[in-house]
C-alpha cells in the first residue's frame, strides 16, 4: 500500500491511483495482545469521553495502531499508528514540533446541538484541549487536514464536505494554527494515518467503488444536514 506523505518543508506530491476501497473498510481484528505488551496495555486503559479505543496491530506497517471512528478524536506522543477512513468527513492531524506530541479528530458535520464529537467545532476542543494536556502548546500547533469528499452520488444540495472543509479552515485560522498541508473535497474517499511523535500524515485516496460503508456514514451526515436546515426555529445550525 502506498501512501503520499507530507512535511513542513516540501509540498505534497501527487497522490497514488485510487485504490480499492475494501483495502481500508475490511474489518479489522482487534486479535490478541501478549500480556504486558503496549497494545494490552493500551486496551487496558479506560478511555475519556470521545476518545478512540479500538487498537490492533497493523501488519502492513508493523505497528501498534489506532483506528478513530467518526466522532473520536485521539492523541499521543508515541510511535503508534492513528488512522481513520473519510468520506465526506474531516479528520484534522495536529502537531506540537516542540512537545512532539499529536492527535487526530474525526468530524461528521461543522455544528450541531450537544457536545459530540461528531460536530467540528466540538471535536477540534476536544482534540486541541487534549494536545495542550500533553504539553503542547496553541502558538507550536501546526495542522493537516483531509476529507471532505463528495462520495455520495447525487447529493450536492446540502455540500456536506465543502460545508466541512470550509469550517475545519476557517476555524484553524481563527485560531492561528497553520495548515501545512491538505488533501480535501473531490470525489475520493480516503484513508489516513498519523505517527504522533513524528507529524508524519500518510493519505490514500481510495476509488469511490463499493463504498457502502462510508455510504451510509455520508448518509447519516446529509440527514442530519437536511433535519437541521429544515426544522423551524431549530438551533441546530451549521
Amino acid at each position: 500500500m502506498t501512501f503520499t506523505t507530507g512535511s513542513r518543508d516540501s509540498a505534497w506530491g501527487a497522490l497514488s491511483r485510487a485504490a480499492p476501497l475494501a483495502e481500508s473498510l475490511t474489518t479489522i481484528a482487534q486479535g490478541a495482545a501478549a500480556p504486558g505488551s503496549r497494545l494490552a496495555k493500551l486496551r487496558a486503559q479506560v478511555p475519556k469521553p470521545g476518545q478512540a479505543s479500538f487498537f490492533f496491530y497493523d501488519a502492513h506497517f508493523k505497528s501498534d495502531a489506532v483506528k478513530v471512528l467518526p466522532g473520536e478524536y485521539y492523541v499521543d506522543n508515541q510511535d503508534l499508528l492513528i488512522m481513520t477512513t473519510l468520506g465526506s468527513c474531516i479528520a484534522a492531524c495536529l502537531w506540537d514540533r516542540s512537545a512532539r506530541v499529536g492527535g487526530m479528530n474525526h468530524f461528521m458535520l461543522p455544528d450541531g446541538v450537544g457536545d459530540s464529537g461528531r460536530y467540528g467545532s466540538f471535536a477540534m476542543e476536544l482534540l486541541i484541549n487534549e494536545m495542550l494536556k500533553r504539553g503542547a502548546s496553541r502558538s507550536g500547533m501546526e495542522a493537516k487536514v483531509f476529507g471532505g469528499g463528495q462520495v455520495v452520488s447525487g447529493m450536492t444540495t446540502m455540500n456536506v464536505g465543502e460545508r466541512n472543509t470550509t469550517f475545519v479552515l476557517e476555524y484553524l485560522k481563527t485560531e492561528r494554527i497553520p495548515v501545512l498541508s491538505k488533501d480535501v473535497l473531490d470525489i475520493y474517499p480516503r484513508k489516513v494515518c498519523f505517527l504522533p511523535a513524528s507529524g508524519k500524515a500518510m493519505v490514500k485516496r481510495l476509488a469511490p467503488t463499493n463504498t457502502e460503508a462510508l455510504l451510509v456514514q455520508d448518509r447519516m451526515a446529509t440527514e442530519r444536514a437536511v433535519k437541521s436546515s429544515s426544522a423551524g426555529g431549530s438551533v441546530d445550525l451549521f
